[in-house]
């Protein structure tokens, strides 16, 4: 029951992109169809998988004052060799798309995150479900982002045409502006289901930290100007 849970928490309630709000570089800059979103949550869920096995099993041997570097030496290698494979074995298209993003892999918030929150405290099964969960997750919301963008600026989706008539492409969702618009309309979202899920549960929704009412001060600002 627990790998069940160290699987399934990284797709919705601690989903990486929508909950945890983390990765958000890649998330607002290759997501500009679908297909790169997936292969850019693709590649981080590999990272994510060869890392927190390697870090589980050596967590006991390494001295806690280099813990960090020693993560990082190991997230590097694995971004080398999804870095080979895909220059290799990718299409020219999504490689030029990806660029820079993919050893940015290296920094990203997500694998370091895990390495150091989860993998280092806990045994191999649990790191591989804990990887596994969190990289699903990260690359459904990829993937739901780019799509979106991608339909919304050419009515296309996956690269597949969808709307025929549609012939003039729509550039604001496909620049960063329109990258966080719906990441935004995707994170009211998120909370709009979650609100209504404690609402039924009798309990009281708190949402994310610095997502909440009190942070916001959009809706006195007309109150201010009259």
């Amino acid at each position: 029951m627990s790998l069940i849970k160290d699987f399934t928490r990284g797709i919705w309630k601690e989903n990486p992109v929508l909950v945890m709000l983390l990765g958000m570089c890649p998330t607002l800059a290759v997501t500009t169809n679908a297909e790169n979103g997936l292969s850019m949550g693709v590649a981080t869920t590999f990272v994510l998988l060869g890392c927190n096995i390697v870090i589980s099993l050596v967590r006991n041997i390494v001295p806690k004052k280099i813990r960090i570097p020693v993560y990082i030496v190991v997230i590097a290698t694995f971004v080398t060799v999804v870095e080979l494979l895909m220059s290799a074995y990718a299409p020219p298209a999504i490689n030029k798309s990806l660029g820079i993003f993919i050893p940015l892999i290296v920094v990203n918030c997500i694998v370091l995150g895990r390495a150091e929150a989860f993998a280092s405290k806990t045994g191999v099964f649990r790191s591989i479900m804990d990887a596994l969960g969190m990289g699903l997750g990260f690359s459904l919301a990829l993937a739901a982002l780019g799509g979106t963008r991608e339909f919304l600026a050419t009515g296309s989706l996956f690269q597949i045409k969808i709307i025929i008539p549609w012939t003039v492409d729509f550039m604001l969702w496909t620049g960063a502006p329109g990258a966080f618009i719906i990441l935004g309309c995707f994170l009211a979202g998120m909370n709009k289901l979650n609100m209504r899920k404690a609402v039924k549960s009798g309990k009281v929704y708190i949402p994310p930290q610095g997502l909440g009412c009190s942070h916001c001060r959009l809706c006195d600002i007309g109150v201010n100007e009259e």
